[in-house]
């Protein structure tokens, strides 16, 4: 999904909205078997690596595995695959109610109804505040509005259930050099490539803010 808007934050939203909430439509398919593409939107998955096992009922062993492949994967392709599985395991919830709910959020967010979104986002984690994606999206939204404090807040939650979650480290980066942080921006750009080094222009904002951090006097 991108966001369009005015500005001089419209390359950092494109990228923080990409990192964010880039969830593969078939995790959303997971939840409800009807939201399925037409066949010319559908994009095929790279091939999984061939000692990629299925991940097992163990959630937690699952996304440990996952993370190690992320970081060893030999090419992009192969990433992008253990990227797509982590984000649906990031997904999946055991409430039906808060799988719907974050249907009609993702709907929203897409038709760029923020202030709905937000709603259906709050009502998903008041009903399962252990869900981390939807602390993830509702930290989106936020930033979106320019409410730092919020999103931030959210972030922290995240974080706080999933230490590792490469999308909301990105998005702390991202609010980080909009309030002129560059240090602290820095520090979360390398946190969230140390997860996941092939997340894309991450790497460009590292070497930027690199020069601006460390190639010069403090």
């Amino acid at each position: 999904m991108i966001l369009r808007f005015p500005g001089a934050r419209n390359c950092r939203i494109v990228v923080l909205a990409a990192v964010m909430t880039a969830v593969p439509v078939a995790a959303f398919a997971q939840d409800d078997p009807r939201v399925i593409p037409p066949p010319k939107a559908q994009k095929k998955l790279p091939e999984a690596p061939s000692k990629l096992p299925k991940v097992g009922a163990d959630r937690t062993r699952g996304l440990d595995f996952l993370f190690g492949a992320l970081k060893a994967a030999p090419d992009e392709a192969s990433a992008k695959h253990v990227e797509a599985r982590i984000w649906a395991l990031w997904l999946q919830t055991p409430s039906d109610t808060a799988a719907l709910l974050m249907l009609r959020a993702k709907a929203a967010m897409e038709a760029q109804k923020v202030d709905v979104a937000l709603k259906l986002l709050d009502a998903v984690i008041k009903l399962r505040p252990d869900y981390v994606e939807a602390w993830n999206r509702r930290a989106t939204l936020h930033y979106l509005k320019n409410d730092y404090t919020h999103s931030l807040e959210d972030i922290r939650q995240v974080l706080i259930r999933e230490p590792r979650h490469f999308g909301a480290l990105a998005g702390l980066g991202m609010i980080m050099q909009d309030l002129g942080d560059e240090r602290r921006a820095l520090e979360a750009f390398r946190k969230a490539l140390a997860v996941n080094p092939h997340l894309e222009k991450v790497p460009e904002l590292v070497k930027t803010l690199t020069e601006k951090v460390e190639g010069r006097d403090i």
